[in-house]
């Protein structure tokens, strides 16, 4: 097990669903992080300068800086489920994955329902693609993205009504959690009606009476707009 660092350096975007995952586990677990925002529309976009991309070659949000006591940086991590999963190993308590091997199976199985088969059909990068591509209005590729949202929440609702408690998997926060709720922010997002999803919708209600998920909130990041926050 790698040594806990001694300092964090979070480069997010507020509205990022991927970033607010990271936002959500680091406050779970106690975590001290300095925020670098990355504004994934203005300039273009700021998440394709080279300077970024020299961190992260995707050109995506997340990334974390690893900060040593001398102000180096130890490792950059990019990617949303490599950083959550750095942060399990290091830093176990309060933990966000059961001990338990085969439901620590069926949270993930949770994650990449969201992580694999929702998240990346409706992210900014293929609406942006598709407006632009297609000579489509960014309000109709919205459309694309409510539609592949409204699928994979069709998918998730009954395995949360076999595996959910008071959250996700049972009467602990995991993971599941933590990609779930990010996910219903875009939901809302794209006027998605959650009746049909009662699972989630308690899921996600009961995860924002926490004060970690509080503090994880788009609404609340030091770069949202004012007409924005809360």
């Amino acid at each position: 097990m790698s040594t806990p660092t001694l300092g964090m350096k979070l480069y997010s975007y507020f509205r990022s669903s991927c970033s607010y995952r990271v936002r959500i586990a680091l406050y779970h677990k106690g975590l001290d992080f300095s925020y670098v925002p990355v504004h994934l529309v203005k300039d273009g976009g700021q998440q394709h300068a080279e300077t970024y991309k020299q961190r992260n070659s995707m050109g995506q949000v997340p990334t974390l800086e690893l900060i040593d006591n001398d102000g180096s940086i130890s490792a950059t991590l990019t990617q949303s489920v490599a950083i959550l999963e750095y942060l399990e190993e290091v830093y176990p308590d309060p933990p966000l994955l059961p001990k338990d091997s085969i439901e620590r199976a069926k949270v993930r199985q949770i994650v990449e329902i969201v992580n694999s088969g929702i998240q990346p059909i409706q992210n900014l990068h293929v609406m942006q693609k598709i407006s632009s591509s297609f000579d489509v209005e960014m309000a109709e590729a919205k459309k694309w993205a409510a539609f592949w949202v409204a699928h994979g929440f069709r998918g998730l609702e009954p395995v949360l009504a076999q595996t959910s408690g008071q959250f996700a998997f049972g009467d602990q926060v995991t993971l599941a959690d933590a990609f779930i709720v990010p996910q219903h922010y875009n939901a809302k997002r794209f006027g998605i009606d959650m009746t049909p999803f009662p699972n989630i919708a308690k899921v996600v209600d009961n995860a924002l009476s926490l004060d970690a998920f509080q503090r994880a909130r788009p609404e609340v990041q030091p770069d949202t707009p004012d007409d924005l926050r809360l």
